[in-house]
């Protein structure tokens, strides 16, 4: 989404802007730990200053930390469009489990956060490295004994169905006029989905849009990992209700095509 909207002369776009400030952030405010107020302004010197200072017309961040701060968000700039972009969890979770590593839910960040927030006046928070800033369950949820108990896999399954159920809420409290929601697949295989989503934004359609989503950005290991038999039972476990929700529960695990990168000119 970086690369696609960027492509545009209009608009300035980011890929999980200022991730330091913005992810220990969006932590706080999902576990409760700062109100809306706060976060309001906190955003406000981050993608606030940022859009002072923008000089162009439109101003984007393809960012899944910013999914824990719609509310926000939607309060501090009213006229912002949103557009909850899924993907078929099984590849997701896959992603983050074998590309990431470390930076995502690994057993040692996970206990620190987790300490810092059972008992805040004993441990100090984590430093605002990415790896230490992934949500856990907040103390009522009755999903919290069972999440100490995950691997970092279980651990991933359930960020991306909190996400998920997280934007579908938020989203809900706005104007419909305002956001939209797509799968990746759909988008990527149906040019005229594509062509709808740029209308929403205002943004016009050129043929070469539809070829540059077929090419994955951004990708640091180019390599396919399906999901074990062991992680196909433990995701399910987890996340089957989201992934029925957006009918990707009868669909065959897809393998991800990855271009060889173009020769320097």
């Amino acid at each position: 989404m970086e690369r696609l909207l960027g492509s545009h002369p209009h608009v300035e776009m980011h890929h999980e802007y200022l991730c330091t400030h913005v992810q220990p952030l969006a932590v706080r405010y999902y576990l409760g730990l700062i109100d809306d107020d706060e976060a309001c302004a906190a955003l406000a010197q981050l993608h606030g200053r940022a859009l002072h200072y923008c000089t162009r017309e439109y101003f984007g961040d393809s960012s899944n930390k910013l999914a824990w701060l719609i509310k926000p968000l939607n309060r501090l700039f009213p006229q912002a469009k949103f557009i909850h972009l899924v993907r078929d969890g099984r590849k997701v979770t896959s992603s983050f489990f074998n590309k990431l590593g470390d930076e995502c839910y690994d057993d040692d960040s996970n206990a620190i956060l987790q300490r810092w927030y059972d008992d805040p006046s004993r441990y100090p928070p984590p430093p605002p490295e990415k790896r230490y800033w992934w949500n856990v369950p907040r103390r009522d949820d009755p999903r919290a004994a069972s999440f100490r108990r995950y691997n970092q896999f279980q651990r991933i399954c359930f960020h991306w169905n909190e996400i998920n159920r997280t934007i579908q809420t938020q989203l809900a409290q706005i104007d419909p006029q305002r956001h939209r929601t797509y799968r990746l697949e759909t988008l990527t295989r149906q040019p005229e989905q594509l062509r709808e989503m740029l209308a929403f934004l205002a943004l016009p359609y050129r043929d070469e849009l539809a070829e540059m989503l077929l090419r994955p950005h951004n990708v640091n290991r180019p390599v396919n990992y399906p999901l074990t038999d062991t992680q196909t039972q433990q995701f399910w476990a987890i996340a089957g209700e989201m992934m029925q929700h957006f009918s990707y529960s009868h669909a065959p695990e897809y393998e991800v095509v990855y271009h060889p990168k173009e020769p320097r000119q």
